[in-house]
């Protein structure tokens, strides 16, 4: 997808809802970067790399420079399984091993 089309796409995804419209910006933009510090936590072990675009969408990346951007945490998952090549299983204790 272009970077156009993620900066248009729409925000009613569950994990980006915030029940106070007044502070609703500011609070978004907080819980997105902690989010993409906890998806960089998780996704360092398969060399991958996300950051917050715009508020809006997210970028993921690999360690060889490829880039793509994704809508949502789910979007996020499902590139980070594309662009590693294999099945990424959250429970694996190998994986989780890593997290320390």
């Amino acid at each position: 997808m272009c970077g156009l089309c993620g900066a248009l796409g729409g925000d009613d995804h569950w994990t980006t809802h915030i029940e106070d419209p007044e502070r609703a910006h500011h609070e978004r933009r907080r819980a997105r970067a902690y989010r993409a510090r906890l998806l960089n936590r998780v996704l360092g072990p398969s060399r991958l790399a996300v950051e917050d675009f715009q508020a809006s969408s997210f970028v993921l990346a690999t360690a060889t420079g490829k880039r793509e951007m994704v809508e949502d945490l789910g979007g996020v998952w499902r590139q980070a399984e594309q662009l590693s090549g294999r099945e990424l299983d959250p429970l694996d204790a190998a994986f989780l091993a890593s997290l320390g």
